[in-house]
């Protein structure tokens, strides 16, 4: 496991649409060697999730994981999940504003997500999976599922007045969107 340098806006890799990954190969050294260093890289860096695309790999892989992140304390919990060729399919059209920041965009922004996602994908020993998740988390999936199709959050943003970097998102929005995004994870349950 080596933690990676994560790519930034500019880097052509993160505008390309990532090459799936043949079930067959999930199991092959280089495929469980690439989730290792996403997971270990994400880790590193106190990120909610990771996309292969992000540390220069144009594979269809995501990792996520929410634990007790001091830059996320508002997010839910998600256990450690390795997402091979994801799929996304919203359960209707109920919409949260979420300000998201990304390891790979200096900056935070206002984002609209679906709230309710069928999420489909395999796992890193190639299993299926097939479920639904909601609130946060679901952003969360989107997030890391728009680095597949190199779309980064400054592509989602709406209004471009609600970007600022980390320090000033801290010192004059963060209070208002902590308190917003709580309640909305209390009446949302995730």
């Amino acid at each position: 496991m080596t933690v990676q340098t994560i790519r930034m806006i500019g880097d052509p890799v993160l505008r390309q649409v990532a090459q799936p990954v043949d079930p067959a190969e999930i199991a092959t050294a280089e495929v469980q060697s690439l989730i290792d260093d996403l997971v270990e890289t994400m880790r590193a860096a106190n990120g909610a999730g990771l996309a292969a695309p992000q540390i220069g790999v144009s594979r269809r892989i995501v990792v996520m994981e929410v634990t007790d992140n001091p830059r996320y304390p508002y997010k839910p919990r998600i256990p450690l999940t390795v997402a091979v060729n994801p799929e996304l399919l919203p359960l209707d059209g109920e919409t949260v504003e979420i300000n998201e920041g990304c390891l790979s965009v200096p900056l935070r922004g206002d984002v609209v997500r679906h709230v309710n996602l069928r999420v489909r994908y395999l796992d890193r020993h190639g299993v299926p999976h097939d479920e639904v998740v909601r609130g946060l988390t679901a952003g969360t999936w989107q997030h890391e599922c728009d680095h597949l199709d190199g779309v980064l959050i400054v592509d989602r943003v709406a209004d471009t007045r609600s970007l600022a970097t980390w320090d000033e998102f801290s010192r004059h929005q963060r209070d208002a969107f902590v308190t917003r995004i709580t309640e909305f994870v209390e009446r949302a349950g995730s």
